[in-house]
């Protein structure tokens, strides 16, 4: 265990700063620029995962499991998110065929 601290912590903390802000801004720019629905699911998931990156990178840093502790609560938030929202995706695709979000505002009253 001491062996991979000592790894994790040979790389720069500002490497991992960088990657994370790299795949966090692309998440967002995913989210904010696609009209599939499955897509923007995989950038929300992006950016979680950024920011898990980010908490174990810390984590490691630090020498203790705390933020660790919570990228795995993060990760079990993600997996319910991702179950909940391909079954939303699936019930609008079976009552719409399309999983374009630009037509969704018409479901409105």
């Amino acid at each position: 265990m001491g062996e991979v601290n000592t790894f994790i912590q040979s790389v720069p903390l500002n490497y991992f700063i960088i990657l994370s802000s790299v795949l966090f801004s692309l998440g967002v720019v995913g989210v904010l620029l696609r009209k599939n629905a499955i897509i923007i699911l995989g950038c929300v998931e992006l950016m979680l995962n950024s920011v898990n990156l980010l908490l174990a990178a810390f984590s490691s840093y630090n020498g203790d499991g705390h933020g660790q502790i919570l990228v795995f609560f993060i990760m079990v938030v993600a997996a319910a998110e991702v179950a909940v929202g391909l079954a939303i995706i699936a019930m609008l695709y079976r009552n719409t065929k399309s999983v374009d979000v630009s037509i969704f505002n018409k479901l409105r009253g």
